[in-house]
């Protein structure tokens, strides 16, 4: 057996450490889809070098899948000039393209055809990945990606091009009950949020690792809340919910609060309150050099805790969680006990074994303090 046949794969990560394979599966629960069989073996996730060519290599193979089957069709808005009557004359533009002197008509009309939005989403998404996307450092695998890119592009002539915004790919995801679809639009709306720029006046535009911290916490956040809801039996989960101040006097200016996940065990009526952050660090250094945990998550899960503890005994002994990401074993996990209030600094390594993942999550729930 030759040395290249026995070497080891390499196996890709983000900047971040966590290997594409576990991102995948993150995706999948942050859409909402569970990783089943189907979706999980779509294809080599592993020879993704970067978050670009992983979303570009599953957007492919989806699209060969539906392509199989037939793209979607509708029935779309067209105003032209055409040889015969149909749909409404538009006598206007008629006369003034002097359209019936040559035995024409502008007409609108509705033909059913493949030219809809979802189908435009997906061929503008393609076309910027084939213009913009980053593949990574291996120049020739870039170019093979590219070039399956291209023929899918080349076969969806007659689509037209839009202009991308995850608000037009977010309202098409939730149209119709199509899987194929649902998860094609879903890729596409996270490039769509890849590329928007910063939010701040001018040119600025953020840099790339900026822009994927900004991704991966978004991930990272949904992930864990559709994990939860998917998993956990016997408990209520709720993400974003919006706790109430409480206050004496009305304030409108008070901030809203929506910690990103509570979970009730219906059973018990125990409380968990968690707010997931996706940091570079989970412990901050301060201005002396001495090691500390992030004042500002603390105070604020402090809030969520402390401003409903007045609404039974199961608030007054709610916990609250910190979960950060942690890669390369380097867990952490802290109790901060607050007179009555129980605080928990929790990790869950994401450059483990998909299944080791999956029973981090569990045990923190699980784990009483």
């Amino acid at each position: 057996m030759s040395p290249s046949a026995t070497a080891p794969r390499e196996i890709y990560q983000t900047e971040y450490g966590i290997s594409i394979q576990n991102l995948w599966h993150m995706l999948l629960y942050a859409w909402n889809e569970l990783p089943d069989l189907k979706y999980s073996n779509l294809g080599d996730v592993d020879n993704s070098p970067t978050l670009d060519a992983l979303l570009a290599l599953m957007l492919t193979k989806l699209l060969r899948q539906r392509l199989r089957i037939g793209l979607g069709q509708g029935y779309t808005n067209e105003q032209r000039l055409i040889h015969a009557i149909r749909g409404r004359i538009n006598f206007t533009e008629s006369l003034k393209r002097h359209a019936f002197e040559q035995g024409q008509a502008y007409c609108e009309f509705q033909p059913y055809s493949q030219n809809i939005l979802k189908n435009q989403i997906i061929r503008s998404t393609l076309q910027y990945l084939i213009q913009s996307g980053n593949f990574g450092a291996n120049r020739t695998q870039a170019n093979e990606l590219r070039h399956h890119l291209q023929i899918l592009f080349r076969q969806l002539e007659g689509i037209d091009l839009i202009e991308l915004t995850p608000d037009v790919i977010r309202r098409q995801m939730f149209e119709r009950d199509d899987r194929d679809y649902r998860l094609m639009l879903a890729i596409c709306e996270l490039i769509a949020q890849r590329q928007m720029p910063t939010d701040s006046a001018g040119t600025h535009i953020q840099p790339t690792l900026e822009r994927d911290a900004l991704t991966l916490h978004s991930i990272y956040e949904r992930f864990v809340a559709n994990f939860y809801r998917l998993h956990l039996k016997g408990w209520s989960v709720s993400a974003q919910k919006h706790l109430r101040w409480h206050e004496t006097f009305s304030n409108d200016l008070l901030p809203i609060m929506r910690p990103d996940l509570m979970l009730e065990e219906k059973s018990s009526g125990r409380i968990l309150i968690i707010d997931t952050k996706f940091t570079t660090q989970s412990i901050i250094q301060n201005q002396w050099g001495k090691q500390e945990f992030d004042s500002s998550h603390l105070y604020q899960l402090y809030a969520y805790l402390k401003t409903q503890e007045h609404l039974s005994e199961s608030h007054r002994q709610a916990e609250g969680i910190l979960l950060y990401p942690c890669v390369a074993g380097n867990m952490l996990s802290q109790k901060i006990q607050l007179q009555d209030m129980s605080i928990r600094i929790e990790s869950v390594d994401l450059s483990a074994a998909w299944q080791e993942i999956e029973k981090q999550l569990l045990e923190i729930i699980t784990r009483k303090i």
